[in-house]
């Protein structure tokens, strides 16, 4: 079986393919100084609930886009499941080309959802994801990755907006019932998400401007609310980075398991 760990700036996420479906996934708050014994602990629970063993697993790929985490999520891999995992990394084989001026720069993220994606819907085509980040990610007919567009995440946004102006209180994300509010929380509410659906709408349309028709395949835990406010979304998908790293883990050959790479030198920014 596959562990597939995506780590993300706020959530890392774990699931277990068994080669035919995903038997579970489970996140935990991203955190880079946490240890492989405390990510094992609440992971082994979490297999053990469902009915799964450390010793099921033979294979484990990694994405993460908080290269602090990695030191200790690759530890996870070769302590506690006894496996080399793959990392996510412009290097490996993707299987297409990243026409980009730095390949190397591209968030593992990004590239996880363009594989998934065009294997999934083919091409041409624009991912959306909600992340942290809201990154649109352009994928030509033959599955190249064109590059993207980047934009601020709807969660900072709204912190951004409590923290620099004093009377306006931290709201949550919903769909308002009409785009005028009636008082100032309904105003900020009808803001970021009629703000955020205009965002969408803009940017597909002139990426279409520029690159002619394509399928817009949405992801990330607010694509549901968001494709219910626009018809630019056509295709929610919440498992896209996950089949990436199912799907890298099939392209490439599993890297070799040795117990001297448990002495690795833990990451330094240095």
């Amino acid at each position: 079986m596959l562990l597939a760990i995506d780590a993300g700036n706020t959530n890392v996420v774990f699931a277990v393919h068994d080669g035919r479906e995903w038997r579970g996934r489970w996140r935990i708050a991203t955190r880079p100084d946490r240890t492989s014994d405390e990510y094992a602990v609440w992971l082994l629970a979490l297999f053990r609930h469902c009915g799964l063993k450390p010793g099921d697993i033979d294979r484990c790929s990694i994405g993460t886009v908080v290269p602090a985490a990695l030191y200790n999520l690759r530890r996870l891999s070769r302590e506690w499941f006894e496996v080399e995992p793959l990392i996510a990394r412009a290097a490996v084989d993707w299987g297409f080309e990243i026409k980009v001026d730095r390949p190397q720069e591209v968030g593992a993220d990004r590239l996880l959802n363009a594989l998934a994606s065009h294997h999934h819907y083919r091409g041409p085509l624009v991912v959306v994801d909600f992340g942290t980040a809201t990154t649109f990610d352009v994928v030509d007919g033959k599955g190249a990755y064109l590059g993207g567009v980047i934009a601020p995440g709807i969660s900072l946004s709204i912190e951004a907006l409590h923290q620099a102006a004093a009377r306006l209180p931290r709201i949550g994300i919903g769909r308002p019932q009409a785009v005028i509010g009636r008082d100032t929380v309904a105003a900020m509410q009808s803001g970021v998400y009629w703000g955020y659906v205009g965002l969408i709408e803009g940017i597909v349309g002139r990426i279409r401007g520029e690159q002619g028709p394509l399928k817009v395949v949405a992801t990330g835990g607010l694509a549901p609310l968001f494709g219910e406010g626009t018809a630019a979304i056509e295709v929610i998908d919440q498992d896209i980075t996950l089949e990436g790293l199912r799907l890298l883990a099939d392209r490439n050959p599993a890297p070799i398991f040795s117990r001297s790479g448990l002495r690795d030198p833990p990451y330094s920014p240095a």
